[in-house]
């Protein structure tokens, strides 16, 4: 047991005697060397025990309410509707947006590669409309000349993109990247403003658009839960009584969520269960019903809009009517393994890249963005797997060649090694593309671009193994084929091969297995997919460190606790706890003045105090936060500074003192000092408090926050770490800087002499 610590009750012109300094146990943490919690201020922690006591409050106050006035049926029914109508107004907002986008991002798409006689306004797949797919009359490229064409692509592609960064530096900082790291520590209970409001939702959508169809290899399903997520949170705020409530706000930010991956899987089943395995910390029955709705309704109207004119709800939808075989197995596993690796590599590579764009690019953002389009849409013209929009890539990949679907695909026999060797290059590059591109300034998801990766990789090893059936049908391993029957569809591995990148990256199981299920509507290949989850679910938990999402929390500083995660902490509460607590006394020897309590609050950013029975004797009493303090002053801020304040209950109603008292939580949350620090993590991830008082024998000797258990963490973990390899890849970054550097004014200098003559001209 620590000794007890030794307060400081000498007076000074702050704080007086209400400053309590506890022992300095813990002081050694030092957070500013460590990249995890340095954003931790940035965040405001939500307190779920007091907001389920202010719940509480108000459900007494309606139902006496309701009973005086004669139990009116009217507003009890008002009451329990009013939920599923605001519900049912998000789902129809992100199923507009939704659909809005689907058919905005075809148009820009396709409007890199020419145009519509009919109209300009329409996409390609819309001019040519019933036509034959091998001929269209009316799309006609920019140019007859195709090295022009190439120079429209990338002019397009740069116009696209660049718009996309000036929109976000300058209008929404916020609507860059995917969102879903940032939006699972918001539902677990912390406030981070700006982020989900109006302007964010706004940029968001606009942006979305034109970063997908500028060819960046970035995804709409991360920044469609973000828009999503913003809808739910700017339209709940407009009704006062969920404004004010953090669990109602809870339940539908984790709603909305679902319905954002609803609408951009087309997949309103898979959306709730993204919801439960991702996003949500504490996931109730209540919440599951309400995702479930507001997915529906979502999905219902981006179905009435049907953006693509064919019914489906995305463009790489598919139908599979044959049966798989047994002698798959071994080649489903090959796709797990792929998924596996891939999931692990890109997020480790992605992870260096994101360290080396924070030190060297913060004030490059526009440029990288350009260098990114330019390098991406420099090659990728010529490379039909990578030309297209990805969703327009993977619904080739995954097709199952018939009559019906007449594609230099589905003939291999004319050219088979240029197509493995196209297949295979796409992999790499998109694979390439997406470690350096996720992260950038534009809204960018890394859902779409890991599929489209998987799609072409398992596109591959399925015309492997159909040239091998067709080459040598009479070996055993084929007996289970029946002649004139399809035996090896390569569009199944096409499929199971983005539903091998999609779990490699996210690290989900069972949302994968039912999105791919809802996107073929072919039950039969449930167990090929849950086989191949499986093999890269087990590789990542192996060798990898969870999916994209929670590493970006970790290494983006975050303050996060994860539910899923087991904490080994072999210490005691006192490792991690506050060092200094100021606490107010009860006392009325001790008693402050109205000015020393304002001075107090301006000179400190505690968003609680607790109460202690006077300086010499640190008896917890309560606990009053800071809202209901100015609260109280902004009612009396005519009142004589010199007034004394009162904290103590027992002398309460005093007309000489201004009462605190009435404010004061007289059984705040305390626990032992000789608590293990494991002990407080699960009751911060099961009860949601924002603080625990620390106590021996009833005194107070400190508090501990959410934030605390997260920094002591990675505090231990900053001791643990190899600071010699920390210190080379910091110096392996440097070197990369000055390389990029060198080159760019190089190159900088040509331009200069070719166009101007003048090697000197500035930048």
């Amino acid at each position: 047991m620590p000794p007890a610590p030794e307060f400081d009750t000498s007076f000074d012109d702050t704080l007086q005697s209400s400053t309590v300094r506890s022992a300095k146990t813990g002081s050694w943490i030092n957070q500013q060397e460590i990249r995890e919690v340095q954003r931790y201020d940035d965040f405001r922690s939500i307190d779920w025990v007091e907001d389920e006591l202010d719940e509480q409050k108000q459900r007494l106050l309606k139902l006496k309410h309701i009973t005086n006035r004669g139990n009116n049926l009217k507003d009890k029914i008002l009451s329990q509707v009013s939920n599923w109508l605001v519900l049912a107004c998000m789902g129809i907002v992100i199923g507009l947006i939704a659909g809005s986008l689907n058919i905005i991002t075809s148009f820009l798409s396709s409007a890199r590669l020419g145009y519509c006689k009919r109209g300009l306004y329409l996409s390609e797949s819309f001019c040519c409309w019933g036509e034959n797919d091998g001929h269209c009359e009316n799309w006609t490229e920019w140019t007859p000349l195709t090295g022009l064409n190439y120079v429209v692509y990338v002019i397009i592609s740069l116009l696209m993109s660049y718009t996309a960064a000036i929109m976000v530096k300058y209008y929404a900082p916020f609507a860059a990247g995917s969102g879903i790291s940032e939006i699972k520590c918001i539902i677990s209970g912390f406030v981070m403003d700006g982020f989900l409001g109006w302007w964010t939702l706004a940029i968001k959508s606009l942006g979305l658009p034109l970063a997908i169809g500028s060819g960046m290899s970035v995804g709409k399903e991360g920044p469609s839960v973000h828009y999503a997520v913003c809808v739910g949170n700017s339209i709940g705020r407009l009704v006062p009584k969920y404004r004010k409530s953090a669990s109602k706000g809870r339940e539908f930010l984790t709603a909305t969520a679902a319905a954002g991956v609803a609408v951009a899987f087309g997949s309103p089943m898979g959306g709730v269960l993204f919801s439960v395995e991702e996003i949500s910390s504490v996931f109730q029955l209540s919440t599951l019903w309400k995702s479930y709705f507001c997915s529906l309704i979502a999905v219902t109207t981006l179905a009435a809009m049907n953006p693509f004119r064919t019914g489906q709800l995305v463009l790489f939808e598919v139908t599979y009517d044959t049966n798989w075989h047994y002698f798959e197995i071994p080649i489903y596993i090959i796709l797990g393994i792929f998924g596996g690796v891939y999931g692990i590599v890109v997020s480790k590579l992605n992870t260096r890249v994101v360290s080396f764009r924070k030190r060297f690019l913060g004030t490059w953002a526009i440029r990288e963005v350009f260098i990114l389009t330019l390098l991406t849409a420099s090659f990728s013209y010529f490379n039909q797997f990578l030309r297209l929009d990805m969703t327009e890539s993977m619904q080739i990949l995954f097709h199952e060649c018939d009559a019906t679907f007449q594609n230099p695909i589905c003939h291999p026999e004319n050219g088979r090694a240029k197509l493995l060797f196209s297949l295979m290059f796409a992999t790499i590059a998109r694979m390439t593309l997406t470690i350096i591109t996720y992260g950038c300034k534009v809204p960018a998801g890394i859902f779409v671009p890991s599929m489209a990766a998987g799609a072409t990789f398992g596109r591959a090893v399925g015309i492997i193994v159909d040239y091998a059936y067709k080459k040598h049908p009479q070996l055993a391993v084929f007996s289970a084929c029946n002649d004139g029957d399809k035996c090896v569809i390569p569009g199944t591995y096409a499929f199971l091969g983005a539903a091998a990148g999609l779990c490699g990256i996210t690290d989900l199981t069972v949302t994968v297995v039912i999105i791919m299920f809802e996107l073929t509507g072919a039950i039969r290949y449930i167990l090929p997919t849950m086989i191949v989850v499986a093999i890269t679910k087990g590789i990542n938990d192996k060798w990898g460190k969870g999916g994209i999402a929670d590493q970006m929390i970790k290494f983006n500083g975050l303050p996060l606790i994860d539910s899923k995660e087991e904490f080994h902490f072999n210490t005691a509460v006192t490792s991690a706890m506050s060092t200094v607590v100021v606490a107010f006394s009860a006392d009325s020897s001790d008693s402050l003045t109205l000015g020393q309590l304002r001075q107090t609050l301006s000179k400190t950013n505690y968003r609680g105090f607790p109460i202690i029975r006077s300086g010499n004797n640190p008896k917890i009493e309560g606990y009053i936060s800071r809202y209901e303090i100015e609260y109280v002053l902004g009612k009396n801020e005519s009142v004589n500074p010199e007034t004394l304040c009162n904290f103590n209950t027992k002398e309460r109603g005093s007309t000489e003192k201004i009462d605190f008292s009435s404010m004061i939580n007289r059984s705040p949350l305390s626990i032992d000092c000789e608590t293990l620090l494991k002990f407080v993590a699960d009751i911060f991830v099961k009860l949601g408090p924002r603080y625990l008082l620390v106590e021996q024998s009833g005194t107070l000797i400190g508090i501990i926050t959410r934030k605390d258990v997260l920094r002591y963490e990675h505090s231990i973990h900053q001791e643990e770490a190899d600071t010699g390899f920390q210190e080379w890849q910091e110096e392996l970054e440097k070197r990369i800087w000055d390389t990029i550097n060198t080159m760019y004014l190089s190159i900088w200098n040509l331009f200069c002499r070719v166009v101007s003559r003048n090697s000197y001209r500035s930048q």
